[in-house]
């Protein structure tokens, strides 16, 4: 874990990013459409999966809120984790006349043909947090580093579990990962894996259901209910002796719902204590389970900062800028490698979340009590 001084450290430096956000950035293959006109009153489309997860309202209020900064008009809408219904709204978005689109896919594969609208259009596409596969017609993407985000789960577990200190185990894991249409879920398992497998392959880590290949292991739309049932389907059938000890998860939703599952069958009660389980985003309810003792860990990601970036990249994208990137080789959608910037994330726990969370300005502390 991360001590105070890096915490801070790594809040300063992503302060720090609008402050350079705005300078040349490197030079990159995004395809922009490079209009350099006046984008005065301009409005700009913001598509976001859905509002079922806190995660995703916080996203549209502050891309809307850095945009409006800017000068803009928005027009925010959430397609519902249907992916029908957010091809449909993104073809009203461009009917509508907006110049500029920022779109957190709900399934990467489905918007091939209405970015294909966007492009005779004129219209610039950034790809917020899920990157859009199968189309030349995505300027930019804006992220977190993704693999790093699973390598901090696979790191806290195997720290918990005093691999890294000489403990032997063996210790019973199992394993979670995100929705298979959402690109960065490869990236979180991948990320998480590079660091488990030697432990698994060593036997020091044991899967007792024998789930461990990704198409085993998916959460279709990053549900927590159907997390949940999968881990009481796991308890039921691998776990009628021995304990879990850890779990993976890739996000605070399906944590949520794996803990509930963990609880109904005697976990967090009398000496059969909880397992290690990890997480993502920071969601509130998440962050008060960790300090409860409940959930473990999680990885923040300040999407704050990831708005800012997304608004500064559209808004240089409509004035004929490059916008800053730091990533051109890593993100190849299948059509073409995506220009990208990533963010840091940092992993979060009930030592530190003082210091990165509240001393932050993510929470206050009365959110958290």
């Amino acid at each position: 874990m991360r001590n105070r001084r890096a915490a801070l450290a790594a809040i300063a430096g992503a302060a720090s990013l609008a402050l350079t956000l705005t300078a040349c950035g490197q030079d990159s293959s995004g395809g922009s459409k490079d209009k350099g006109g006046d984008t005065k009153g301009a409005t700009i489309g913001i598509a976001m999966p859905t509002k079922s997860s806190e995660r995703w309202i916080a996203d549209g209020k502050n891309v809307v809120k850095n945009l409006e900064s800017k000068g803009y008009k928005t027009k925010l809408v959430y397609g519902e984790d249907d992916p029908d219904t957010q091809v449909s709204q993104i073809e009203n978005l461009i009917t509508q006349g907006v110049k500029g689109l920022i779109v957190a896919a709900i399934d990467n594969k489905s918007l091939g043909n209405v970015l294909q609208e966007a492009a005779d259009a004129n219209i610039p596409v950034i790809a917020y947090d899920r990157l859009i596969l199968g189309t030349k017609n995505v300027d930019y993407y804006a992220s977190f580093d993704n693999e790093k985000v699973g390598k901090l789960q696979g790191t806290y577990i195997v720290h918990r579990l005093g691999l890294d200190s000489g403990k032997k185990g063996p210790f019973n894991i199992e394993l979670f990962a995100g929705s298979n249409d959402d690109n960065n879920t490869k990236y979180f398992f991948g990320g998480a894996m590079s660091v488990l497998q030697p432990y698994i392959d060593k036997k020091q880590l044991v899967v007792k259901s024998g789930q461990t290949a990704l198409n085993k292991v998916t959460t279709l739309r990053w549900d927590g209910t159907t997390a949940q049932h999968r881990m009481e389907d796991i308890l039921t059938s691998a776990y009628k002796s021995g304990r879990v000890d850890a779990v993976l998860s890739p996000y605070d939703g399906i944590s949520i719902g794996i803990l509930s599952a963990l609880k109904s069958d005697g976990y967090g009660s009398g000496s059969k204590a909880l397992p290690v389980v990890t997480g993502q985003d920071a969601e509130l309810a998440s962050v008060k389970s960790i300090i409860a003792g409940d959930q473990t860990q999680t990885v923040y990601k300040d999407t704050r900062q990831l708005a800012k970036v997304a608004a500064t990249m559209v808004d240089d994208a409509l004035k004929g800028k490059k916008p800053q990137v730091n990533d051109t080789k890593t993100y190849d959608n299948g059509t073409k490698v995506v220009p990208a910037y990533l963010l840091q994330p940092v992993s979060v726990d009930k030592s530190n979340y003082q210091q990165v969370l509240v001393d932050g300005g993510y929470y206050t502390e009365s959110e958290l009590k």
